[in-house]
Formats: structure tokens, C-alpha cells, sequence
């Protein structure tokens, strides 16, 4: 079976400037880090928005596209999260973390509390979807599955970070465990997995972070 196609859309750059906006790139994202202290100053939806947009244009298995984005602003509700949020992180730190782990998040200063979850103008939760109901001719419906899910999901969770950077945003990628109370508290469907917690506003002016640094590229790239 034939399916439609469409001319490639695609801009082919010489040597030096696809090099010119690769540095560039590689330079904006190098500045790029993961926030804990944010300003609860207001951030355009717009720009969120505008975000999320970029993200789900992210490849995926058989272009099934499976991810929500769930864009969290109301207090009532930020608060709710944080507070199963704490209580999941509380009991994670002081009784099921292996002291291994703890050891390598004690240079990051965390622990099981979470203010930015409120602090935070927004908080995106995204969602994978592994499944999805499909309506059929006979008014039927049946699930169809996803392929690929975490992969794509994965994918397209990278570009969302790398567009909320570039909009002048602050983030951090946040993954309580385990996450089921978010489908509760948001009242998503059971066939949608939590996948990510992402705060994401302004960084407070007095904001601080761990100094580390970032692998350099003979050890992250093989050439062969």
C-alpha cells in the first residue's frame, strides 16, 4: 500500500556555518543547569507553551507520538504535589535509598524536600502513554499499542529542555519515586505513566549550584 509523502522541507548549510551554529548551540547549553532555588516571579504560559510545542516535535516509534504534557500552574495543585511529592522522597531518602546513592547525591545537596514544586511558576508533567484507545468503523474501540514509548518519550523530554533553555527558562528534571500519585492528583487516565516531573520559571536571584563539570568528548565519543 502506497502511503502520501510530502517534498523534504530541509536547509543544507555549508562546513562553516553549520560549525558557527553548532558552537553556538553547544555554547548555550553549556550554560544550561539543573535549578533547585527558584523566583516565584510569573512566567508567560506562551513560552511554555511554545516549549511543549517543540518537544512533541520529536521523533517516535511509527510517529505514535506518545507523551502528554501536563502543564501544572494552579497553587492549589502544586501544593498537592508537593506534598505527596515530599512524602515519597521523605521515605525514599530516609529508608529505601541504597547508601551507595546517597553517597552520590551528597555532593548535590538534595534531600526529601521539594519547595521549588510550589516556589516554581509551572510544573510540566509529562506522561508516557504505552497504550491508546482507538475508535474503529464498527464503534468498537480497542487499544493500540506504542512502540519505542521510552525512547520517545526520552527524545522528546531532551528537546523540551533545550527549548525552555533557549526561552531564558531555569528547569529541573525531577523524578520522585515512585510517581503513580501524579495520575492521581492530576487526575490523568491509568493508561498514562508518569515519566517526569519538570519545575521550570526564573532562577532566584541568590540561586547557587553544584560545581561540577561535564565529561569531556574523548571520553563520552568513540571514533571509530
Amino acid at each position: 500500500m502506497a502511503f502520501p509523502t510530502i517534498p523534504l522541507e530541509f536547509e543544507r548549510l555549508g562546513p562553516e556555518e553549520g560549525r558557527a551554529r553548532a558552537r553556538s548551540l553547544l555554547a548555550s547549553l553549556s550554560r544550561r543547569r539543573s535549578v533547585r532555588d527558584f523566583s516565584p516571579d510569573p512566567v508567560p504560559v506562551d513560552l511554555v507553551d511554545t516549549a511543549i510545542e517543540a518537544a512533541a516535535t520529536a521523533p517516535s516509534g511509527a510517529n505514535r507520538q506518545p507523551w502528554r504534557f501536563v502543564l501544572v500552574g494552579d497553587p492549589g495543585v502544586k501544593a498537592k504535589i508537593r506534598e505527596a511529592a515530599e512524602a515519597e522522597e521523605r521515605s525514599f531518602y530516609e529508608r529505601r535509598a541504597p547508601a551507595e546513592w546517597l553517597a552520590d547525591l551528597a555532593p548535590l545537596g538534595t534531600d526529601w524536600r521539594k519547595p521549588f514544586l510550589e516556589t516554581a511558576p509551572w510544573l510540566i508533567v509529562v506522561f508516557r502513554l504505552d497504550y491508546e484507545p482507538e475508535r474503529l468503523a464498527d464503534g468498537t474501540t480497542r487499544s493500540h499499542k506504542n512502540y519505542y514509548v521510552q525512547e520517545s518519550v526520552g527524545i522528546a523530554v531532551g528537546l523540551l529542555l533545550a527549548a525552555l533553555h533557549t526561552a531564558g527558562l531555569a528547569t529541573l528534571t525531577h523524578t520522585p519515586s515512585p510517581m503513580g500519585f501524579l495520575g492521581e492528583v492530576l487526575g490523568r487516565p491509568r493508561r498514562e505513566r508518569p515519566y517526569l516531573l519538570i519545575p521550570v520559571g526564573y532562577p532566584a536571584a541568590d540561586a547557587r549550584v553544584p560545581d561540577i563539570g561535564r565529561k569531556p568528548l574523548d571520553e563520552v565519543r568513540v571514533l571509530v
